[in-house]
């Protein structure tokens, strides 16, 4: 019986509590053998839940890359802990699967994008939405070529009044930016893999900060730290792309809509489709149709996600979501923040 792939966990809080643990015990092939994390008591409880020994839970990340029998590290820090654990992680000769985005800005996914080259591991970022059953059934649509040439899309992860009252969400140090780096690039993930990755080369936006700051302003998670609020609440940002499709974005925590949208619109010249509610469009013998996919399987997206990459370890097979994707994610944000300060378009490169 081959060996199960030995796994350690850096940052076990709320999200590798949730989705990323269940997923490992899930798996008949993986074994949880160490985990990190900065709080002792976080520590202590995971610790004790999974039955770690003392000996393999560490304040430490550094110590953890030490025990030379993990071969894939799972980093569930903050965005501003995602670089330096990756690079050191790939060159302590350990698979890494970090959590989304990929680091607080293009500058430092390049440093771990070059780290996995490097050291020959393999390195994904957790874009789980792109194993939701809808969007698969597009991607199936899309690659097929019932779109045609896709020429603009629609991308959209607003909240009505969602801002995070936990963790460092409002932090622009340590989150690098709001709804559009925390939610928005989930959704600009997931389009750009719709869309075949066409290279973007410029783009353009706004963002605004118009209730963030605005004590006792309605949240679904409670009230949050108004006087340390230092993110957008809401963005907007147009991308062009090399083949000359366009791309537009919108995220936000709080915008007085009806409800939260989470959506990505497609135009091709031979068909159209959108995520939410999932319908694809198209012209057949002189007629419009739309097409509505039925009886698509429940898929748990962090636990597929998870399984993908460990059957890539196992098996050898290409990172699911490879860094280089991740990166691109981040120089289109990275660009939009600084068009919303400078007032200009800013090339990507």
């Amino acid at each position: 019986m081959a060996k199960k792939t030995k796994v350690g966990l850096i940052g076990t809080g709320s999200i590798c509590q949730s989705v990323h643990i269940p997923a490992y015990l899930k798996h008949p092939d993986a074994e949880i053998v160490a985990i990190c994390d900065i709080n002792p008591d976080t520590l202590k409880k995971v610790g004790d839940d999974l039955n770690i020994p003392e000996k393999m839970r560490f304040l430490n990340y550094e110590d953890l890359l030490k025990v030379k029998e993990i071969e894939m590290v799972d980093i569930c820090t903050p965005n501003y802990v995602h670089m330096d654990p990756t690079v050191k992680a790939l060159k302590a000769g350990k698979h890494v699967i970090c959590e989304k985005p990929i680091a607080l800005n293009a500058r430092q996914g390049e440093r771990m994008v070059k780290a996995a080259k490097e050291s020959g591991k393999k390195l994904m970022i957790a874009y789980c939405w792109r194993w939701n059953a809808g969007a698969q059934a597009l991607k199936r649509f899309a690659d097929s070529g019932a779109l045609g040439e896709t020429y603009y899309a629609r991308v959209q992860a607003l909240r009505r009044r969602g801002v995070p009252s936990w963790g460092v969400f409002i932090d622009k140090e340590k989150q690098g930016g709001g709804p559009l780096i925390d939610i928005g690039c989930h959704a600009l993930d997931l389009t750009l893999y719709l869309m075949g990755h066409p290279k973007p080369i410029a783009a353009s936006g706004k963002c605004y900060t118009k209730f963030g700051r605005k004590r006792g302003t309605f949240g679904v998670w409670g009230p949050w730290d108004y006087d340390n609020y230092t993110v957008e609440d809401f963005a907007v940002g147009f991308v062009r792309f090399e083949n000359e499709a366009t791309l537009v974005i919108e995220s936000s925590f709080c915008a007085n809509i009806e409800k939260d949208i989470f959506n990505t619109t497609i135009l091709g010249t031979e068909g159209g489709c959108e995520l939410n509610p999932l319908k694809m469009y198209r012209e057949e013998n002189g007629t419009l149709i739309d097409i509505t996919p039925v009886m698509l399987p429940h898929v748990g997206t962090h636990e597929a996600e998870i399984f993908a990459f460990i059957d890539a370890i196992r098996n050898d097979k290409p990172s699911p979501v490879p860094g280089e994707e991740g990166l691109m994610v981040a120089k289109i944000l990275d660009a939009i923040y600084e068009s919303s300060e400078t007032g200009k378009e800013v090339a990507i490169r």
